[in-house]
């Protein structure tokens, strides 16, 4: 008898959604059917692409998609979970050997500034909204920070601000699932509307960067765009999840610890930190060519197979169980996310 998948209540520190109570695997055997079934949906993207001329991201994410049926498979999970998280960071970090501080500042202190009022505005949309459908403002505050932030991830840093009190394990899953697929919607969306837009890579970039809800789909999203807009989706994307730190101290001051609550030390992930070094070193001196050559491709097919994995995982038919109502937080964040988004790419890039 298969095992009943159940919802899933957790993320893991700026990546995807784990299932309860996940087993360590406890071999490197376990990771290789998630793997492999993530690798051979990839090469089928890389060679609808070649063949195609479609976005490669695009069709890792469609494909990735199409095998959503296998994630019911519990043995797939270790290697589907190390693909769509540690792959992906380790191609976020490889990405910086593509990007210069010359090109970050390019977007200018006024992008800077609008970035951070985003997150404040979106954050603050998800609050209101929850307020008027009577769900409660701390609700409001986690739906809304999950898409302002870095989404499943950021959801799970601020329900440990906010405490079981203020928001539930049920709000939190209900976050969880209404934001991984508001997000996947967003990546498979988003570059088509920048095409009707006409946006240049930059704007096509900072749009995507700046209103997708994880950090795998806004990446998908900006590459499957062009080269140069996921350059820009990247640096854009980082930032916003550089400001979780300082967006969690807000809200620890705006709803006091809970009596026995323990106290949150989230910071700077890793792989954020790790992409900007990597950017510095290749802003200060100049790198041999065989390394520039050789870290792009292997950068593009990490992140193909964090792409992949993250679309089997993604919980869509979850979505369909909750009530409609209950997203209502996560939706508007979203609009209003990508209004600004929009609206900042157009004005200021």
């Amino acid at each position: 008898m298969s095992e009943t998948r159940r919802a899933p209540v957790a993320a893991d520190l700026y990546g995807d959604l784990l299932d309860v109570a996940p087993a360590a695997p406890t071999s490197w055997r376990e990771y290789l059917p998630g793997l492999l079934i993530a690798g051979v949906a990839a090469l089928a993207a890389a060679y609808l692409s070649e063949h195609y001329g479609a976005p490669i991201m695009l069709m890792a994410l469609l494909i990735g998609l199409a095998f959503n049926f296998a994630n019911a498979d519990t043995r797939l999970h270790a290697g589907l979970g190390f693909a769509s998280k540690t792959l992906l960071r380790w191609g976020i970090v490889l990405v910086g050997l593509q990007v210069t501080f010359s090109q970050i500042a390019g977007l200018g202190v006024p992008a800077f500034v609008a970035i951070a009022a985003m997150v404040a505005v979106v954050t603050l949309s998800g609050t209101l909204t929850a307020k008027w459908i009577g769900r409660g403002a701390a609700f409001g505050t986690l739906a809304g920070g999950a898409v302002a932030i870095c989404g499943a991830s950021a959801a799970l840093a601020l329900s440990s601000v906010l405490g079981e009190k203020r928001s539930s394990q049920a709000q939190l899953t209900l976050v969880l699932v209404a934001v991984s697929a508001a997000s996947a919607l967003a990546m498979s969306v988003y570059p088509a509307l920048a095409h009707m837009l006409h946006l240049t890579d930059d704007q096509a970039g900072f749009l995507m960067g700046a209103s997708i809800h994880d950090v795998a789909q806004a990446l998908g999203a900006g590459y499957s765009y062009s080269p140069e807009a996921g350059a820009t989706a990247t640096v854009v994307k980082l930032t916003r999840v550089a400001l979780l730190a300082p967006a969690l101290a807000v809200v620890a001051a705006c709803y006091p610890r809970e009596e026995g609550q323990a106290k949150s030390g989230i910071g700077v992930p890793w792989f954020v930190v790790g992409f900007f070094l990597v950017c510095g070193l290749n802003s200060a001196v100049t790198l041999p060519t065989a390394v520039l050559v050789a870290a792009k491709p292997l950068a593009t097919g990490l992140l193909v197979l964090a792409v992949t994995a993250t679309g089997i995982r993604s919980p869509l038919s979850l979505l369909l169980e909750q009530g409609w109502k209950s997203s209502l937080p996560v939706i508007a964040s979203t609009i209003i996310s990508f209004i600004l988004a929009l609206a900042a790419a157009i004005l200021l890039i």
